[in-house]
């Protein structure tokens, strides 16, 4: 099982977010617009993340989009769903 820490130090350097702490992260931030700020680019690199560290599959782009509502929402739908 991983943590909401684990997982805001996998997007942090995943996505190459600079001068951006673990700890500035709220569970509960959403990871576009006004949380963190991803992009529709960013999005795409998590999808890849997620399938190549936690064996995650999405049928679409739409079923990501319910599951990159927050930190926790993703920690624990890798949680459930992980194959690796």
């Amino acid at each position: 099982m991983i943590t909401t820490d684990d997982l805001k130090k996998a997007l942090i350097e995943g996505l190459v977010l600079e001068d951006i702490d673990p700890s500035d992260i709220a569970d509960n931030d959403a990871l576009f617009n006004e949380g963190l700020g991803l992009d529709s680019v960013d999005a795409i690199e998590l999808v890849v993340i997620l399938e190549n560290e936690y064996g995650i599959k999405f049928k679409d782009m739409d079923e990501a989009r319910t599951v990159f509502v927050s930190v926790q929402v993703l920690t624990d739908y890798i949680n459930q769903n992980a194959t690796k």
